[in-house]
């Protein structure tokens, strides 16, 4: 699961926007992309609708044939539905020649129980409307006074928390730093919990599509924290409560999280190609676990992109060896990628020339977006060498699209990004792709891409949030999902995939 956090100008990455009606990019589709004498054009034309598709209906089948506990196909982490989608890939890829390992790790996360509360003095706001408990969120229940932090609001350096009374619990905004950074800081201010509450974004050329209006939404943090966090409130209910604390009237509020620790054995499935030189690795990995079902649209769409990718290429020499993973845990907090790039050797490490992450490919009112680490809020943490050797994935992705005059952007997939975060965090250069998911499309995005202003998927035209992060809705299902975009997608991934299967990285 993922979310945009930029909107970099386009010559700063050498991806190419045009206009490019809506009606024109799907004809495209049907016909066929351009033809161009080499090779990675080819393996790009062998990537097609009918077959990516067909891995989405089986995808749907292992949900539905595994409902989770509410009676809805499921494929969550933990879930005979997840395991049956790592048989699936595992068995398809062994079939194709590859040479197949599953790759197990323990989990741990927190699971939320029934009717938590969140009130304030006259107020009892509505769970999965008003607000929602942040995922991996600690359990409790507190009543204490709401406590706004000085500077930005949200918290993110540690000047923001002088005065910060210990006990309270701390009223933080949306920022740019990761919301892990924000509820840290929190713990080490002493503060009892945390609510953050959303931002909507500004309509406007330099303004990033969000993936929300200042809607509540379920705020995603990376590792299991001490204390509860409500995340995200509405920008409605957050404003108001900042209202009261700045006018020296904040309010006691309370909380009643019921919450559960759950740990458990997770998969990654790993398929490595006979070709190519084994000391320059291509890793190509998406997340195959899903969240609250069956998933379809993220991300059994980016899973079934790179399984297609896989098979047309299972017979194709390259100069670079290819290592294909789907990892699991990616939506509890990117849990797999986290686990095999720590523990990968230093040896093996060096072996890894490049990443692709491919997440979320067959949105219905899309984008068409190439992820740039240099972009990416925590890119200070990256190794100097992440930003600049990323560009040639880039250009990769830039010229499929450019060629076929599709427009394209670059961006950064939320404060923590996918799966490919883990690599930048490691030194290893990479690059993505995602069409975009839940709300909200504004209009710059719809002269470029057209479809209409609001949610990317799920009911369009509406402004609700969509379908993949929102629990309860149960309605990230095949019909989620557009097959013209989808082959779209996956051909510029195959592109961009072989060009670098086949880029002479240095040594």
């Amino acid at each position: 699961m993922t979310k945009l956090v930029q909107w970099p100008k386009v010559s700063r990455v050498c991806l190419f926007a045009v206009a490019f009606p809506l009606a024109q990019a799907l004809a495209q589709t049907t016909t066929g992309v351009v033809q161009l004498n080499n090779a990675a054009e080819r393996v790009a034309e062998s990537i097609r609708g009918e077959a990516l598709w067909n891995h989405l209906v089986d995808f749907q089948r292992i949900a539905d044939e595994n409902p989770g506990p509410k009676g809805h196909g499921n494929r969550d982490t933990g879930s005979p539905g997840y395991k049956a989608s790592v048989d699936y890939v595992v068995r398809l890829m062994r079939e194709a020649g590859y040479r197949v390992t599953i790759q197990q790790y323990l989990y741990r996360t927190v699971e939320i129980g029934e009717h938590p509360q969140f009130t304030a003095p006259g107020k009892n706001y509505v769970f999965g409307q008003d607000w929602f408990v942040a995922r991996l969120s600690a359990g409790g229940t507190i009543s204490a006074p709401l406590q706004a932090v000085s500077g930005s609001g949200s918290g993110g350096v540690p000047e923001e928390w002088q005065g910060f009374a210990p006990g309270r619990i701390a009223l933080l905004r949306r920022g740019s730093r990761s919301y892990d950074v924000q509820v840290a800081n929190a713990v080490e201010a002493g503060a009892a919990a945390v609510v953050l509450y959303n931002q909507p974004g500004e309509e406007g050329a330099s303004e990033p599509p969000r993936s929300d209006n200042g809607g509540a939404f379920q705020a995603r943090l990376t590792r299991p924290v001490t204390i509860p966090v409500i995340g995200m409130v509405s920008f409605a209910v957050g404003a108001e409560l900042r209202r009261q604390c700045d006018a020296g009237h904040a309010p006691v509020v309370r909380l009643e999280i019921p919450a559960e620790q759950k740990s458990g054995v997770d998969y990654n499935v790993i398929a490595e190609s006979p070709f190519g030189d084994a000391n320059r690795i291509v890793v190509v990995e998406a997340h195959l676990d899903s969240i609250y079902g069956a998933g379809i649209l993220d991300n059994a769409s980016g899973s079934s992109t790179i399984l297609e990718a896989a098979l047309q290429m299972a017979k194709t020499p390259t100069r670079n060896r290819l290592r294909y993973i789907w990892f699991g845990g990616e939506e509890l907090g990117l849990l797999g990628s986290r686990y095999y790039t720590a523990n990968l050797s230093a040896g093996e490490r060096q072996r890894i020339a490049f990443d692709v992450d491919v997440d979320v490919t067959a949105t219905p009112n899309f984008d068409y977006l190439v992820a740039d680490p240099a972009f990416a809020p925590n890119v200070k943490r990256f190794p100097l060498n992440v930003v600049p050797q990323s560009r040639i994935g880039n250009h990769f992705f830039a010229d499929y699209f450019d060629t076929n005059g599709i427009p394209a952007l670059a961006a950064w997939f939320g404060n923590e990004g996918t799966d490919s975060n883990s690599f930048s965090l490691i030194g290893i250069p990479n690059t993505g792709i995602l069409t975009q998911q839940n709300c909200c499309k504004k209009q710059r995005e719809v002269e470029i891409w057209g479809g209409v202003r609001g949610n990317y998927e799920g009911r369009i035209p509406s402004f609700d949030g969509g379908c993949v992060d929102f629990p309860g809705r149960w309605c990230d299902n095949l019909d989620n999902n557009d097959r013209a975009v989808f082959e779209v997608a996956s051909r510029a991934s195959a592109y961009a995939i072989f060009q670098l299967a086949n880029h002479p990285f240095a040594r």
